[in-house]
């Protein structure tokens, strides 16, 4: 698909038959292309299969992506912003007042969007006059979305309808919520069927698409979500290979440097893999920031400082953006001493106090701000859209340092193999082995993968969120799921998440 973002303009001939618009249970087909007249030819389940795709851009795009989300609401990070009221999703999540009115729709939304696209097009391809092995792959890729999708809304809502085929007009204000427990054999079921299928591995114009180790990889992290500690380490070592530090069957490995990760252009490197592609090519404009004109990463802007004035040569050369996801100074902290400093925090309140740089101190200021995603001037686009809606830098949604330390945690933190994957993340940046222990795996994940989204879940599974968030309102029984959005509850059999 070379970048997969690249080719969403054929996509949208797929939102005008599946589009969900603000609510799953809006499945009634707009425009010209109805599903009855449409998936005629491999071109058009192509264009099907790019519109499942697209919701993964939700991870950094759009105001509302996931990683500045559950950034927010980690104890390591501030929404920021401009105020208290810039943003009432992710300042009410940020601060534990969040409830069903202020929360934002998209969340659950966007990913039932992506649902319903997965589940029509799985509900075509039998028909469609193609290439079986092509078919089989397109089935196989969209099962792999599928599960992804419902591994999101299960961490952020817990409970879910569980929908596998379209919803009609006969049913579709009756549906109900399944057990999480029902979801997740059928988010396991996707990911087995398509780890049979997919390609262990693609040419670099496929880019973009799951290939058998991304499948492995989500299915791994599944499982230790569950508890299911050794089938996750069982899938985890597949990807992780049995030789750290070489390349692994899947091509894998980590890169030498750390700050190479966050490089702009270094797209699909060996440490990747699953990884939402973004471009500057959009036409995001503020008449139309979100939706299928959006395909730039939104965080770029989000997390740069504003109002930014380089004053000395010693000050990166940066555009202005808009203050959100900052570190707190709790984590500062805790990350000052560590190699991987300058490549996370971008330390502006240093800057301004050797007059090397001027900022506005936005909302919640530390002057500590997320350097994984700030952008420099040079990346700036010239293209058509507005210039802060068209940012392309890449997220990792899964990364090979993240493998590693999921299998090291689900081995008990304990044994030759589970230090071994520890000692390699930390060789990686220069930092001597530590016994390996539960806690020494959860501090290093929390410095390696800081400001990339993990932290909030990371809490919630291993039962410290409460403790780490206690004193920003967080409370036990209620706060480890996000309220369903209010208006997605109207009309329907649907059920409000406890003590919202």
């Amino acid at each position: 698909m070379r970048n997969i973002k690249l080719f969403i303009v054929a996509g949208v001939l797929l939102a005008t038959v599946g589009s969900c618009s603000e609510s799953f249970l809006d499945v009634e087909p707009k425009g010209q292309f109805l599903t009855s007249n449409y998936y005629q030819n491999e071109d058009q389940a192509y264009s099907g299969l790019v519109a499942v795709y697209d919701i993964m851009g939700k991870n950094t795009g759009g105001f509302e992506n996931i990683v500045a989300m559950m950034n927010a609401g980690s104890d390591d990070q501030l929404a920021g912003g401009g105020n208290a009221s810039d943003g009432k999703g992710i300042q009410g999540f940020s601060n534990y007042t969040i409830n069903p009115t202020i929360m934002p729709q998209s969340f659950w939304s966007d990913h039932f969007q992506g649902i319903f696209r997965a589940n029509v097009l799985l509900q075509k391809l039998p028909t469609v006059p193609m290439d079986e092995a092509i078919k089989a792959r397109f089935v196989a890729e969209t099962k792999a979305l599928r599960a992804y999708y419902y591994f999101n809304l299960v961490r952020m809502f817990k409970n879910v309808p569980l929908l596998t085929e379209p919803v009609s007009s006969d049913n579709m204000y009756n549906v109900v919520q399944a057990t999480p427990e029902a979801v997740y054999a059928q988010i396991e079921l996707d990911l087995q069927d398509a780890i049979s299928v997919l390609p262990k591995t693609i040419e670099a114009t496929e880019n973009g698409r799951f290939t058998q180790g991304a499948a492995i990889a989500l299915l791994g992290k599944v499982y230790l979500y569950e508890g299911k500690n050794n089938e996750a380490a069982t899938q985890l070592a597949l990807v992780n290979g049995s030789t750290l530090g070489g390349a692994n069957d899947y091509g894998y490995k980590l890169l030498t440097k750390f700050s190479d990760l966050w490089v702009v252009s270094n797209k699909f490197n060996s440490e990747s893999i699953l990884e939402c592609s973004h471009s500057e090519l959009g036409n995001a404009y503020w008449g139309n920031p979100s939706g299928d004109y959006q395909e730039g990463n939104a965080l770029n802007v989000m997390a740069g400082p504003r109002t930014y004035v380089k004053k000395t040569a010693n000050a990166p050369d940066l555009p202005s953006g808009w203050s959100f996801n900052v570190f707190t100074q709790g984590f500062y902290d805790i990350m000052k001493t560590d190699p991987r400093f300058s490549a996370t925090i971008l330390d502006m309140a240093a800057l301004a106090a050797a007059g090397d740089a001027e900022y506005f101190e936005g909302y919640q200021n530390t002057g500590y701000f997320l350097n994984k995603f700030v952008p420099t001037k040079a990346d700036v686009t010239t293209g058509g859209g507005e210039p802060v809606l068209n940012y392309k830098q890449d997220s990792y949604i899964i990364r090979l340092a993240d493998t590693y330390l999921m299998e090291a945690e689900a081995l008990g933190g304990t044994g030759a193999r589970a230090q071994a994957l520890l000692d390699a993340v930390r060789g990686r940046v220069g930092l001597a082995p530590v016994p390996v222990s539960l806690a020494a795996i959860a501090l290093e994940r929390r410095l390696e993968l800081a400001g990339e989204g993990h932290r909030f879940f990371d809490l919630v599974r291993t039962d410290k969120a409460a403790e780490a968030l206690a004193s920003r309102g967080f409370v036990a029984g209620k706060n480890e799921i996000f309220p369903i959005p209010y208006r997605e509850l109207l009309n329907t059999k649907l059920v409000q998440n406890p003590n919202y």
